[in-house]
């Protein structure tokens, strides 16, 4: 989060109502349990619940070997969701992720046979190296919670998160997201290397895997809606909307990106604050809960006019905050 020299504003909001202790506490125990196997990577592991409990989907980009994966599969677990890992490869096909209909030889007709993706978490590792037809089959899932096969409409378990994995575009044997579905993630992170610290910590520790093994929720799958609809009562204010729109507005009137943000975008950065001032413990929205949320949900949204390599997001999101005054 940009430095604005500014402690966050406690201001009087006497209508709001508190974050009750328990629930912080509960956030606090994900965090520390995920830390523990993805070593000083605590902002990472913060965004990625602040997506989780914003009802959003995670895009994880970076090379292979830093945790992606076994971010998503701790994050699971902790919750305590069922989950299922999906390797995308550029032979799969949309029946592999949905299922398909079987004839049964002792009913005389055929029974759909449900894919992994109904399941509670979604890894959809290595995503970018499928083709666009099977990357495609997971658009009306992201979007609508259901997948429709056959003619016939499926509701998917609640809740329901997509975290997907993907290798830099650069690297051999991957096809791009398309604009459409990158939208549909709400943040994407990155995690890199890890400092000196915790990668001789990691090299002198357990195995991680060995550590993920023995993992124990901290919470289930109904308190963890409990917190997504506390989430969503979160208070902003009017002036804070107003720094909200002055932000995406600025995305659209300067040259500085090829394409300002949408409201879709809009709603992301809202939604996303609600839950990082839920996990800071705050029954309203400052200002640098936007600017914290900023660099995961408009990272893979805006590209910077005339830019060919690639761009960091938090660089991006520096620069929209330096350029937009908070009223």
């Amino acid at each position: 989060m940009p430095d604005t020299g500014r402690k966050p504003r406690d201001v009087a909001n006497s209508f709001v109502d508190p974050i009750p202790r328990n629930m912080t506490q509960q956030i606090e125990k994900v965090v520390a349990q995920v830390g523990n196997i993805i070593l000083g990577k605590e902002a990472q592991i913060r965004l990625a619940i602040a997506c989780l409990l914003a009802r959003g989907h995670l895009l994880i980009e970076d090379i292979p070997g830093v945790g992606k994966t076994m971010l998503a599969h701790a994050l699971a677990t902790s919750l305590g969701l069922d989950f299922q890992r999906i390797q995308f490869t550029s032979d799969l096909l949309p029946a592999d992720i949905i299922g398909v209909s079987i004839y049964n030889r002792e009913t005389s007709g055929f029974q759909f046979h449900a894919g992994p993706i109904f399941n509670q978490v979604i890894l959809a590792d290595e995503v970018n190296r499928a083709t666009p037809k099977a990357q495609s089959a997971l658009l009306e899932a992201m979007e609508e919670h259901q997948v429709t096969t056959e003619g016939e409409t499926r509701r998917l378990p609640q809740p329901f998160f997509v975290i997907a994995t993907q290798n830099p575009s650069y690297q051999v044997g991957t096809f791009p997201l398309p604009e459409s579905q990158l939208d549909r993630f709400l943040m994407r992170i990155q995690l890199g290397y890890p400092d000196s610290d915790a990668e001789r910590a990691l090299l002198q520790g357990e195995d991680r895997r060995d550590l993920l093994a023995v993992l124990k929720p901290c919470m289930d799958a109904q308190e963890l809606m409990g917190l997504q609809h506390r989430a969503q009562q979160v208070h902003t204010s009017s002036a804070l909307l107003d720094y909200v729109q002055a932000l995406v507005n600025h995305t659209r009137r300067t040259a500085d990106y090829v394409i300002g943000l949408s409201p879709r975008a809009a709603l992301a950065v809202l939604h996303a604050a609600r839950a990082w001032a839920l996990m800071s413990g705050r029954g309203h929205v400052v200002p640098e809960d936007v600017q914290a949320v900023l660099p995961g949900v408009v990272g893979h949204r805006l590209v910077p006019a005339g830019e060919v390599s690639r761009v960091n997001g938090a660089d991006i999101a520096a620069h929209l905050v330096k350029q937009v005054a908070i009223p």
